[in-house]
């Protein structure tokens, strides 16, 4: 509730809910935590005119580092630091990129938008193996 530019809410899930979100003083939320937001305080913040970025995009990167490492370690070659930001960087940037235009072109929230992008992945990988 303290006024601020930008909110991280990075440790507990359920931290914003219908009882505090009326009160969030930022104009952009950052989830580092997995769900620190409930439905019903997603939609007050829509209202609201408040962006959030998602859980799933937000905090992606740790799950890209470790699939990093996996294949470092799978193929006995390991990157540099910078190496490893730099190729951490073009994805998240692309991800964001591609979540941010469909939110834009569907007009939905960037979590729909994020949704919607994992859902058509699942669907085309799913068909790809052969199940319809």
């Amino acid at each position: 509730t303290c006024a601020c530019d930008v909110l991280l809410p990075c440790a507990i899930e359920n931290a914003i809910t219908e009882t505090n979100a009326n009160k969030i003083k930022a104009r952009l939320i950052v989830e580092g935590a997995n769900g620190p937001t409930t439905p019903e305080a997603d939609r007050i913040l829509k209202r609201k005119g408040v962006t959030v970025v998602p859980d799933i995009l937000a905090n992606a990167g740790g799950v890209i580092v470790s699939y990093f490492e996996w294949v470092q370690n799978r193929e006995g070659f390991y990157w540099e630091e910078s190496d490893v930001n730099a190729r951490l960087f073009q994805r998240l940037q692309k991800a964001y990129g591609r979540v941010k235009e469909m939110a834009a072109q569907r007009k939905l929230s960037l979590r729909q938008a994020s949704y919607c992008l994992a859902f058509d992945k699942i669907v085309r990988a799913t068909v790809a193996r052969g199940v319809q």
